[in-house]
């Protein structure tokens, strides 16, 4: 444990929305982090796509480091097998080549803005009262191939599926930089599995002026692509409620 800690890339026990902020905000593709992982004797490997964040999970059982499919039976080891910017697949066959590790620590500058005024609004609020109005959307994301039915014309097109924030925007193909379309979750009603359309793998999104239809390539990217986006409907809607209290 005492090794990992002196790692530059390694930033302890930060949560995943941390590590993805950081990330997003000042990684670029291919830059990555070492984390706790959510037990007891793992890790988490957190990457940064083009235009997501992907997390992969370390463990280590004795003196071995288990990443992925391969063993490591050393620290150093490991450590070299990043040192040759290692390529990775996931379930949604996208590889993420890890290129640049995220340290801790950058320079920063020291200077700090000075009070000249400071009063209060007499809204009569207490500190139970702020446990309600704490709310930031998180930056869970994720971003895929997925096949969409179309609206006038009911054919099927695989296009480039990218989810950040309340936003599920899809692409032409993944070179591109201007979105087909944007989706607002905020907007969406509900997010089910579908057996209407006669394709495996479907789901539905309903949306007040249309029901949108897509299927994925395999069973576990399917669950994957539906409990990111009811997860992110359940919060939009927790944040509804702490806005109208």
């Amino acid at each position: 444990m005492e090794e990992i800690c002196k790692l530059s890339w390694y930033h302890g026990n930060i949560t995943r929305h941390i590590a993805e902020a950081l990330l997003m905000a000042n990684g670029m593709e291919g830059s990555y982090l070492l984390r706790e992982g959510g037990t007891e004797g793992t890790y988490s490997i957190s990457v940064r796509g083009r235009d997501s964040v992907k997390h992969f999970k370390i463990a280590k059982d004795g003196n071995v480091f288990k990443f992925g499919i391969t063993e490591f039976e050393s620290l150093e080891s490991l450590i070299t097998h990043f040192a040759n910017q290692p390529l990775l697949g996931g379930n949604s066959g996208t590889l993420v080549l890890l290129k640049h590790p995220y340290p801790k620590v950058v320079e920063e500058p020291d200077n700090y803005e000075d009070i000249v005024l400071q009063s209060t609004v007499r809204s009569g609020a207490t500190e139970r009262d702020l446990q309600f109005q704490t709310h930031a959307n998180s930056l869970a994301s994720k971003e895929g191939f997925l096949t969409k039915q179309g609206w006038f014309v009911k054919n099927w097109k695989t296009r480039w599926f990218v989810l950040v924030r309340n936003e599920l925007s899809y692409y032409s193909d993944r070179a591109k930089d201007k979105p087909i379309k944007t989706l607002n979750l905020e907007d969406c009603q509900g997010c089910w599995k579908d057996d209407t359309t006669g394709k495996n793998y479907s789901f539905r999104l309903e949306y007040p002026d249309r029901t949108w239809y897509f299927y994925a390539n395999t069973e576990e990217e399917l669950k994957e692509w539906m409990d990111m986006i009811k997860w992110k409907l359940k919060q939009i809607r927790k944040g509804s409620v702490r806005s109208c209290t």
